[in-house]
């Protein structure tokens, strides 16, 4: 059989073409390493790189039988990650420049080598894409969801063991002690590890497809069932053992002790397939790390040409290159604006109160400025009798930059967390309140925590536009981040209580108010 083999003057072409790639990439890479160190949810990102290197240089000898042939197929691919790169250093987003990154490595790995040694290492390039952090729109949202289901099943384990507790939200009551089952608590730092992990053996697996698949997938619901685990674990600790079971080297060792027993009960998950089918095989046949044998003595070896796409890539590199450091780097456009801080409290008859909120929160959130306050206004003539007016909580985030990670929460996201119950939600507006001309349009929704329901407006005031989509927002983000070089914004939330016998339109008279007084004062706090 004729292996081909790569000479020493087409090294040196492939090694100047990764420096060009390497170039262009640099900033990028820096910052995904970066956030590797820092954040304990993509920690694994590091080991990344070097797994798919490992999992391609298990195939060597398999590759070794074809020559380079090329592929315009895969030069469409790279075209279309050059053009993602561009797009991405026009806005200055950084998650499409780490999109780019991968496919326009995918796409020149394609273009140079030809569709049949790609069909072979596809799949190790492509888990690159597991070292990418989520964008952050959907890691909030993520992150939200986990908490609840976490809690909840939590608290079930609690109550198995016959201890007695109450869940409002994402918050464990066990009268001693709350425990908050905060974003770190998600288990978002459990998933993304063990879903790399879980492609890396549904990879390795050697079985039908259909199986290979059930240990891929199933890692999610193994990592939620054993964070719940965990949290119901830390619970019964903290009744029988005091606050100190929940905090110190005892929850820390919890975190590790989940991630090892997610991982075992993947390996017996593995073992159980491995033994399902007519021909039940063990483990060891189906799954386990391989080394390449050498090449057989006697084999004859040719040398490997660069086909005419090398010429095709280079260029489509240079080229993107060469946008990049023309384009330099763009100055956010921030534009001035008084700060929350000079607020007034006083807006027409409505006097408001301001809060502080806990630095947990403040963290979370990664604002650079808010407003929190409670306004009320008078009784008016006619009330007397009446109950005192229902205040107007008025909150609002502002964002100067939301390109690297910093961006809005969704009410819709948050509001389970506290214990409240989405009882209806619609876009409506309210008569007499425009914005240059239009009917302004917002979020309404009616939230409900037993007996008590409250009335929510909200919407993003987003450089010029008031959005109720948070899905619009993040086009328009990334259409103005493009075309003015801005991305800051703001959500604005007001949220007044309707108890139980009071007409739901008296809160929304009472909302729709205040409204009609708070935005033009808005406008000094959030550029236009």
């Amino acid at each position: 059989m004729t292996y081909f083999v790569v000479p020493g003057r087409t090294w040196i072409r492939l090694a100047g073409l990764a420096a060009v790639f390497v170039l262009l990439f640099f900033e990028i890479i820096a910052l995904l390493v970066g956030n590797w160190l820092s954040s304990e949810e993509y920690s694994h990102g590091i080991l990344i790189p070097f797994i798919g290197a490992f999992l391609i240089w298990q195939k060597k000898n398999e590759l070794a039988r074809y020559d380079f042939e090329g592929s315009w197929a895969g030069m469409g691919l790279l075209l279309a990650g050059v053009v993602l790169f561009v797009f991405g250093e026009l806005a200055s987003l950084q998650i499409l420049l780490e999109y780019a990154l991968v496919i326009v490595l995918m796409g020149a790995a394609w273009g140079l080598v030809g569709p049949r040694i790609f069909k072979e290492i596809w799949l190790p390039l492509f888990f690159l894409f597991f070292a990418i952090p989520l964008p952050n729109f959907l890691y909030q949202g993520l992150s939200s969801k986990l908490q609840l289901v976490s809690s909840q099943l939590g608290v079930s384990f609690i109550r198995f063991c016959d201890i007695s507790v109450y869940l409002e939200g994402n918050v464990i009551d066990l009268g001693a002690m709350q425990l908050q089952v905060v974003e770190a608590c998600s288990g978002l730092r459990y998933l993304f590890p063990l879903l790399t992990l879980a492609f890396m053996c549904a990879y390795i697996y050697k079985a039908a497809l259909w199986k290979r698949a059930v240990i891929f997938l199933s890692s999610i619901p193994i990592t939620i069932f054993m964070n719940s685990f965990r949290i119901g674990v830390i619970g019964v600790t903290v009744e029988y053992f005091g606050k100190a079971a929940a905090e110190g080297f005892l929850h820390d060792f919890e975190g590790w002790f989940v991630f090892m027993a997610c991982t075992a009960i993947l390996v017996a998950e593995m073992w159980l397939l491995a033994r399902l089918g007519k021909e039940p095989r063990a483990l060891g046949d189906v799954f386990g790390l391989t080394f390449p044998a050498p090449l057989p003595p006697g084999a004859e070896f040719r040398e490997r040409a660069l086909p005419k796409q090398f010429w095709a890539v280079a260029a489509l590199l240079l080229a993107a290159l060469g946008v990049s450091l023309s384009l330099g780097q763009r100055e956010e456009v921030v534009p001035s604006r008084a700060g929350f801080a000079d607020f007034p409290l006083t807006i027409a008859e409505w006097t408001g109160r301001r809060q502080t909120m806990d630095r947990q929160y403040v963290e979370a959130l990664k604002f650079d400025d808010y407003i929190l306050a409670d306004f009320v206004r008078p009784p008016r003539p006619g009330d007397e009798g009446k109950k005192p007016v229902a205040p107007v909580n008025f909150y609002s985030a502002y964002y100067a930059n939301q390109r690297k990670g910093e961006s809005i929460h969704s009410p819709r996201s948050c509001i389970p967390g506290g214990g409240w119950q989405i009882a209806s939600h619609e876009v409506v507006s309210v008569d007499g309140v425009s914005v240059r001309g239009q009917p302004m349009k917002f979020n309404r929704l009616l939230i409900q925590k037993g007996e008590d329901r409250q009335l929510v407006y909200y919407w993003f005031q987003q450089r010029g536009r008031n959005l109720t989509n948070e899905y619009l927002v993040k086009w328009f983000l990334f259409q103005d981040a493009l075309a003015m070089n801005r991305s800051d914004g703001a959500l604005v939330r007001l949220v007044t209580p309707s108890p139980r016998g009071e007409d739901l339109a008296d809160a929304d008279r009472r909302l729709g108010e205040f409204l009609q007084v708070l935005l033009p004062t808005l406008d000094r706090h959030i550029p236009n």
